[in-house]
């Protein structure tokens, strides 16, 4: 998939300390793409919308939770 001129966005709880960074683009075609802000060439996760906003669900109800 070209990403090439996708508006990325940082997570809202991103600060700007250089910590734990997300950004994702939400304007691709039937695909969400989510990579780590300090490795912007580094790997790109694509997952359709359905999936992107089942994770977001998730982590809203705390299924994610490190012990």
């Amino acid at each position: 998939m070209d990403l090439t001129g996708v508006r990325w966005r940082k997570a809202s709880l991103s600060g700007n300390n250089g910590g734990n960074c997300v950004e994702v683009a939400t304007s691709l075609p039937g695909a969400v793409a989510i990579r780590d802000s300090k490795d912007r060439r580094g790997p790109v996760l694509i997952l359709p919308p359905d999936e992107w906003e089942a994770f977001c669900n998730g982590v809203k109800r705390g299924e994610f939770r490190l012990p």
